[in-house]
Formats: C-alpha cells, sequence, structure tokens
C-alpha cells in the first residue's frame, strides 16, 4: 500500500487506475475477458464520497424488540416467569429475534423453561414474526402476519389467531402469508386459520397445526410434523424427505394435489392416532378453534378422513433403525 502511495485504506477507495490486468495469462477463458467496464470511474468532483463518512440510522434503537427485552429481564436474569400485552404493525420485523439472542447469550443452547416469556400480541404482524425463537418463548399474536412467520423457529411456540373482532370463518381465511417457517428447526406452532404458499419449507423439526395451506406446502422439508385441517394447495411434498405430515382429506381429493416422487399416502397407525389426538387437542387448547374442537368431538370418524403423507427414504431409515417416531410433542393445558 505504501508504495502505491497510499498512508491508509480510504485513501485507497475509488482509485481504479492504480489497477492493471495480467495480460501474461494463457488460460483460454481469460483470453478474451475485458474488465474494462469494470474498472472505469465516472469522474466526480469531490463532494461524491467514495467510502461510508457519515454515520446511518437503521431505526433499530427504537425496535419493538428493544421493549420485549426489557420486560422479559426478570426470565432472561433469573427464569423467572413473565407476562406482557404489546400493539404490533407490519412496520414490526422480526420480532422477537434480538429477545431470542438474549436468551440464547444468556442460557445458551438450553433456552429458557417451557413459556418462560408468554407475551401476547395484538394488530398486523410485519414479515418474519418469531423469527429464530428461542426455547422458552410463548408468541400469541390475536390478528395476522406476513411473510416468513416462524423463520428458523429453534424451540420457541407461536399462536396465531383472528382479530376478537373478526367476523370470518378462520378455517378457510388466509392469516399468515407465504413461507413461514422456512429452515425452521424445532419447537411449535398453532394456527387459526389458513397459511399461505410454501408452508414450513425446508422445516426440519417445527411441529404445527394449521388450518389450510395454498401452493408447494412441505417443500424440501426434511424432518418436523404438519397438521392441515383442511384443504392444500397443488405440488404438496415437493422434495419432502424427512419429517411427516397428517392431512384432512375430507374430500379424497388429496392426491390429486400431491407431488409423489419422494413420498407415499398411509394410513394412521395406533402411534398416529395419538399422535394426532394430542396436536388437536393442543390446537384447540391454545387457539379455542371449533374446527379442532369438532374433529375431537367425532373423533372416530375424523379419523376416517386424515391420511398420513411420509416421505420414502425417512420410512427406511426408521425401518432398518426399527424405531419409532419420535415427534416429542408439549401436551397443551387444557382450557
Amino acid at each position: 500500500m505504501a508504495e502505491l502511495g497510499f498512508r491508509t485504506i480510504n485513501e485507497m477507495v475509488g482509485h481504479v487506475a492504480r489497477l492493471k490486468v495480467n495480460q501474461e495469462i494463457a488460460y483460454w477463458k481469460y483470453r478474451e475477458l475485458d474488465l474494462r467496464p469494470l474498472l472505469y470511474k465516472e469522474p466526480v468532483g469531490d463532494e461524491v464520497g467514495q467510502y461510508k463518512s457519515v454515520p446511518q440510522d437503521h431505526g433499530i434503537e427504537d425496535i419493538l424488540d428493544r421493549e420485549l427485552i426489557s420486560h422479559a429481564h426478570p426470565a432472561l436474569t433469573a427464569a423467572q416467569r413473565v407476562t406482557s400485552t404489546f400493539p404490533i404493525k407490519n412496520t414490526d420485523r422480526a420480532v422477537g429475534t434480538m429477545l431470542s439472542y438474549e436468551i440464547r447469550k444468556q442460557w445458551m443452547g438450553e433456552g429458557l423453561p417451557d413459556a418462560s416469556i408468554q407475551y401476547r400480541f395484538r394488530g398486523s404482524a410485519g414479515q418474519s414474526f418469531g423469527a429464530f425463537g428461542a426455547a422458552g418463548i410463548e408468541f400469541t399474536l390475536e390478528g395476522e402476519a406476513n411473510d416468513y412467520f416462524g423463520k428458523g423457529l429453534s424451540g420457541g411456540r407461536l399462536i396465531v389467531v383472528p382479530d376478537r373482532g373478526a367476523t370470518f370463518d378462520p378455517s378457510t381465511n388466509i392469516i399468515i402469508g407465504n413461507v413461514a417457517f422456512y429452515g425452521a428447526t424445532d419447537g411449535e406452532a398453532y394456527i387459526k386459520g389458513m397459511a399461505g404458499e410454501r408452508f414450513a419449507v425446508r422445516n426440519s423439526g417445527v411441529k404445527t397445526v394449521v388450518e389450510g395451506i395454498g401452493d408447494h406446502g412441505c417443500e424440501y422439508m426434511t424432518g418436523g410434523l404438519v397438521v392441515v385441517l383442511g384443504k392444500t394447495g397443488k405440488n404438496f411434498a415437493a422434495g419432502m424427505s424427512g419429517g411427516m405430515a397428517y392431512i384432512h382429506d375430507a374430500d379424497v381429493d388429496f392426491i390429486e394435489r400431491l407431488n409423489s416422487e419422494m413420498v407415499e399416502l398411509e394410513a394412521l397407525n395406533e402411534d398416529d392416532q395419538q399422535l394426532l389426538r394430542q396436536m388437536l387437542r393442543n390446537h384447540f387448547a391454545y387457539t379455542s378453534s371449533k374446527l379442532a374442537l369438532s374433529m375431537l368431538n367425532d373423533w372416530e370418524q375424523t379419523l376416517t378422513k386424515f391420511i398420513k403423507v411420509m416421505p420414502r427414504d425417512y420410512k427406511a431409515v426408521l425401518e432398518r433403525k426399527k424405531q419409532k417416531p419420535n415427534i416429542g410433542v408439549k401436551v397443551a393445558p387444557m382450557a
């Protein structure tokens, strides 16, 4: 750098004229390579900055997570249970992510005891609500959420219900956006309503109940459990190599929307039935879903309508190990 006549990196920025192309490289792919468009610099005056010289304000000092962290102090420091309620709007993005970082920093991989931080939100949540939510978090959203709901969920519990003033049927209306639980690894979620497209894409561990989903559900899923109480969109289970799904196939037409390249359909065995029943009980306990309650009250008939989606390779691994799937669903307190 000194040989070029510069004292600092900042002095070097923008001096593309000091760069030279090595003309002696003989490799055929480089012979005709023209770097002039990359090395061209538009003549500008000193008023145009060449590097960062003014501090930028990204507005992260006043985001909702700062308030969440402040209220969670007893839990973060002494694992004491805390509860609180917050309004939320669609410019509140990645709510809970910074709080989850604080949990990881204080409690490492173990996280907090279940539901140590119980927060309720009301409104329309922005993208990535509950993203990377750590163990010990239980977020209940009354309203709706945008895309990437529960992205990277890592042990927490997310619950979504329509606003108390809503008059629509939750089981036929979308209340969370596309690409929910993208890359999620652990945790639970209960959605009293429908989700958009690519629900649980690349999910590798989350257990969730939803009342209907759009196209491409469980795409590239590698683990976890998805229970769908209503209709699915087309191309379900494309690239699904792990985990499993229980689908309520009331009209016996789910096969038309299934991508069967890597999965097959099975009837529910006794273990599946017990697991499904517990998931429905949890869903009702957390969301007061009338759909879940009606299914539980007519359990024998409900079972005749459910079908299991099982990846072939995952099933082969389980059979070789002679082990049953261990989904590990927590039992919800009944209301």
